[in-house]
């Protein structure tokens, strides 16, 4: 196989003789050290390390001219001065002053530029690129571009083979030499439609100096705290040469593509960043994408050819895949589509997506036509209807019952599409409208045009400068392919399924038909270029629908900021079913973190009980009325015979606060013991007690002096670990000891039973027995926090005390007790609850309500008819089992804690100081979002992910959450 005949293809370079290239370095450069090679697929390049500094001897081929080489060192030097912060290859001046020096191998003489190393680490494999990074590689590439615009930039005196300029002769003179040529005529038809949609703006393209290649392999990187690999330098400017601005990022897109989990919106940050620093141009955005196939395609190509030529070339073989990998999605959706999600990301969206109108399609339709909702609000859709395969036919079928027709929506996303326990989003989105209707209505064409027959029951109609007509379902009689005019008959709507559908759909992508769902992450792109048919049916308006941006900032407008959100760009959720969320663009969650819905999201029993309560009475507890005493009698049936009296409340903060307060009237003291890094509440006394840093950073300094601490009893990372762990319970018992020496007896003993905020841990045996001991010795109360860990959670035991084999004097329990409804409970004895009374009157207006009761109720019932506490020990137990699996395969897990389904999977930079990894934590949370899980970090170093689902969680759901978890640790975050 020859070489092609074409001025700019590059042989591969010559060996070079290592002493000869140590030779170069102390005659020319003044340097001596060790030579490592480095790859490259046309040069040598090689690290050389000395005494005092390491740097890099760049080897050229020959085909390169020497003044492209000084343009280089002139490049870096006044990107150095403009942007000091970047890392760069600065040149090293030879012994003459010249970076310029020359090298003779195999009778060449072969140009040399002894440079800077850069520290830090390229991004040389496939791993997973989070969108900041993306951000920062789209950032680096706008201000080099930005940075370059004032340089000079030279024609070259020979055509460049990374030039996109030459693209497509590039692909056209290298495919043909391939050895696969089914993919060689693929990656060639792909190449000249991408090249045929630049050409209309090739010659007034901006043009400039710039590096060429500014890819993920040619920055280099810090590994930010989170563990993410941050690029901070540049190297490798042996691309450098004139060239169309927009190329530069077409480049930077192109290296992303390759990444595990990338896909084409997988750029959108890069574009976003790269625009911040240097605007792009409408025609810069309308090839952009087109530029991206083309650099996909000479990659592919070129990196082919270079292993045909060179096969020992292992730089240029180990790129292989991921170049085909970079093709495959560059040409995995429209270009169109594409350049119409781009100008969305940037605010420029064009007119294309609007409405069209035409005559009526069908004029003897209503003009007022029932849609159907198919949305996440959609009240069709409750109980979990919307996951049946029927629902959509279901839906229409009732609905034919009372009306002739009914429609879809254009651009909904459809929960009745969305999947669960997936990674990938589903295609929710819908590119056009249903009409279904109860007859075989006539079909008009809306304007002039030409139609053809695709299949049996789809025709388009194509008009010139306008978008095509798809219409499925369509019965055409003797209609044959050719030109209507405007109102000439189509055909009716055929009958399918028991009722007449037809399917209405525009597109612009002339000659290809568009698919009919899309996922959400490129649907903006896809309803630019599938615009609503609506009008077409019926004389409405187009819906508008706010955007999650919108909502998010009317949020941050009116509701206190100091209310969190969870994620750095949170999903609008707007619908729960059992151990699954949704949200409005139809992805599917797993929900791992909900402690407070312990049955699950949206369960049609309480609802419904729920619903009867309210059209019967709601009031509050001062009236007399059955619920709240069943409620009460309920509880106290569930705990210890001695625990006999219930105060209803409305929040764990509230209960935690009331016990607080019997404590305080019961011994006629103040003093409270509390353990360290635990959370209680917000109100003045549970925030007094509760020692988290990370729900309030001056937690200990800002605590009254009633409270006083004891360590948490962390048998995994505290003062005393392992066995250890013992010491704990003698200590704490010793301090309350000495406070009552001083004066201070403590009024009660306030800690969580089970170490919920820890992530999930046991208390070390006998802790509680000896704790409780020591208070009561001085006359104190026992107050177990039950709010997050009881009511069957454990699996192991309903109450967390029960593991410890203790009774304490108050029970505090909240959240799962109401499934998400504002319900709390306070449980004690008589003679505690009566002591009450020297404080006055006591009152909850929602706690004891005649609803907030039935909940209560029905929230028992339904977890001792469903076996909740079952399901959460044996599928816990299972979960635990698998998670501690992966701690033998990912080191950043240092533990496993806890038991049932209240977990906690603790991440470690170093199992042996145990050094939190908070960051990464919490970019394992934001990746994890993104494969569909729902998880927040926990513990005072927020290291710890809290597991803590709805009790009904599936083996199934839980086998879903460690692959996500698993893929995560694997890839990257």
């Amino acid at each position: 196989m020859g070489l092609p005949s074409a001025d700019w293809l590059v042989r591969p370079i010559a060996p070079v003789d290592e002493a000869d290239a140590l030779a170069l370095l102390s005659e020319r450069y003044g340097v001596q050290g060790g030579l490592q090679s480095l790859g490259s697929q046309q040069d040598r390049n090689y690290r050389v390390r000395t005494d005092t500094a390491d740097h890099v001897l760049k080897v050229t081929n020959p085909a390169v001219d020497p003044s492209a080489l000084r343009l280089q060192c002139t490049a870096i030097e006044q990107l150095a001065a403009k942007f000091p912060e970047l890392r760069l290859p600065k040149p090293r001046p030879g012994v003459d002053g010249d970076p310029l020096q020359w090298l003779t191998a195999d009778e060449s003489k072969l140009a040399c530029l002894l440079l800077d190393f850069v520290p830090g680490e390229p991004i040389m494999d496939s791993r997973y690129l989070a969108p900041a990074v993306v951000a920062r590689l789209g950032s680096i590439a706008g201000r080099v571009t930005a940075g370059l615009s004032t340089l000079a930039a030279p024609e070259a005196d020979r055509p460049r083979l990374w030039d996109l300029r030459n693209a497509i002769t590039v692909v056209e003179t290298l495919a043909p030499h391939l050895r696969d040529q089914i993919g060689a005529q693929r990656i060639l038809r792909a190449a000249r439609a991408a090249h045929a949609l630049v050409q209309p703006y090739a010659d007034r393209l901006p043009t400039q100096l710039i590096h060429g290649d500014l890819t993920d392999n040619n920055v280099v990187c810090e590994t930010a705290l989170d563990g993410r690999p941050m690029p901070v330098g540049v190297i490798d400017f042996g691309d450098l040469g004139p060239g169309w601005t927009v190329a530069e990022l077409a480049v930077t897109c192109t290296s992303v593509l390759h990444h595990h989990g990338a896909g084409p919106a997988s750029v959108l940050p890069a574009v976003r960043a790269f625009h911040a620093e240097r605007p792009l141009g409408d025609d810069e955005l309308e090839v952009l994408w087109p530029l991206v196939v083309l650099r996909s395609a000479v990659l592919v190509v070129s990196g082919q050819y270079d292993v045909l030529l060179d096969p020992d070339n292992d730089y240029a073989s180990d790129a292989l895949e991921r170049e085909w990998t970079m093709f495959e999605v560059a040409t995995s959706v429209p270009v169109q589509v594409m350049t119409a999600q781009l100008r969305h990301a940037l605010d420029k969206a064009s007119t294309r997506g609007e409405p069209v109108v035409g005559a009526r399609l069908i004029p003897t339709l209503p003009e007022h036509v029932h849609t159907l909702d198919l949305s996440v609000f959609a009240d069709a859709l409750h109980t979990g209807f919307w996951r049946s395969p029927n629902a959509e036919h279901d839906l229409v079928h009732e609905e034919l019952s009372a009306t002739r027709a009914v429609r879809t929506r254009h651009g909904e996303f459809r929960m009745t599409r969305t999947t669960v326990d997936g990674e990938s989003p589903a295609e929710t989105c819908a590119l056009g409208v249903e009409l279904y209707a109860t007859e075989p209505l006539e079909v008009r064409a809306p304007w002039a045009g030409t139609v053809s027959r695709d299949t049996d029951r789809v025709m388009t109609l194509r008009q010139g400068g306008g978008p095509d007509l798809i219409l499925d379902g369509l019965d055409t009689g003797t209609l044959t392919s050719g030109p209507v005019e405007p109102g000439q008959l189509l055909g009716t709507v055929a009958e399918f399924d028991g009722f007449h559908v037809l399917g209405v759909q525009l597109s612009h992508l002339t000659g290809v038909r568009p698919p009919r769902f899309v996922a959400p992450e490129l649907a903006d792109g896809w309803l630019q270029v599938c615009p609503d048919p609506t009008a077409l049916l019926l004389p409405a308006a187009p819906e508008l629908q706010m955007s999650e941006e919108e909502l998010l900032t009317r949020r941050n407008d009116a509701f206190a900021t100091v209310q969190e959100h969870y994620y750095e760009e949170p999903p609008r959720i707007e619908r729960g079913w059992r151990q699954y969320l949704v949200d409005t663009r139809g992805r599917g969650y797993l929900d791992m973190l909900n402690n407070v819905t312990i049955l699950g999201h949206g369960h049609p029993v309480l609802s419904d009980a729920v619903h009867r309560q309210w059209q019967r009475l709601n009031t509050n507890s001062r009236f007399h009325y059955a619920s709240v005493v069943e409620l009460s009698e309920r509880i106290t049936q569930l705990l210890p015979a001695e625990l006999d009296t219930v105060f209803l409340v409305n929040s764990g903060s509230e209960a935690v606060d009331l016990a607080l307060r019997l404590a305080w009237a019961t011994t006629g003291r103040q003093d409270v013991v509390a353990v360290e890094e635990a959370y209680h509440g917000w109100t003045y006394a549970s925030d007094a007690v509760s020692t988290s840093v990370a729900d309030n950073p001056n937690a200990l300094e800002s605590r009254p002096p009633w409270v006083h601490t004891v360590a948490a009893p962390n048998s995994y990372r505290g003062r005393h670990r392992g066995e250890e762990a013992r010491r704990y319970g003698p200590e704490a018992a010793a301090r309350i000891a000495e406070l009552a020496a001083e004066g201070h007896a403590p009024a009660a003993f306030l800690c969580e039973p089970y170490y919920g905020n820890a992530g999930g841990m046991a208390l070390p045996d006998g802790y509680l027995e000896q704790v409780y001991a020591a208070t009561r010795a001085v006359g104190g109360l026992c107050i177990a926090d039950e709010v997050q860990v009881g009511y069957g959670r454990l699996g192991t035991h309903f109450w967390g005390f029960e593991q410890q084999g203790v009774v304490p004097d108050v029970v505090t329990v909240a959240k799962a007790m109401g499934n998400g409804h504002p319900l709390g409970a306070v449980i004690t004895r008589r003679e505690t609850a009566d002591a009450y009374r020297t404080q006055g009157y006591f009152f909850s207006s929602a706690g004891g309500s005649p609803v907030s009761s039935v909940v209560g109720l029905t929230v028992l019932d339904i977890m001792r008819d469903e076996d909740l506490q079952t399901n959460a020990l044996e599928v816990g137990g299972y979960l635990k089992r698998r998670l501690v699996e992966l701690g033998e395969r990912h080191p950043l897990i240092g533990t496993v804690h806890g038991s049932g389904l209240y977990l906690g999977v603790e991440f470690v930079r170093d199992r042996t100081t145990l050094a939190p990894a908070t960051e990464e934590t919490a970019a394992i949370c934001e990746r994890l979002r993104e494969l569909g899980v729902i998880m927040q970090p926990t513990s005072d170093r927020q290291c710890v992910l809290k597991i803590k689902p709805p009790l009904c969680l599936t083996r199934e759901s839980a086998d879903v959450f460690v692959a996500a978890l698993d893929d995560v640790l694997t890839y990257g975050w």
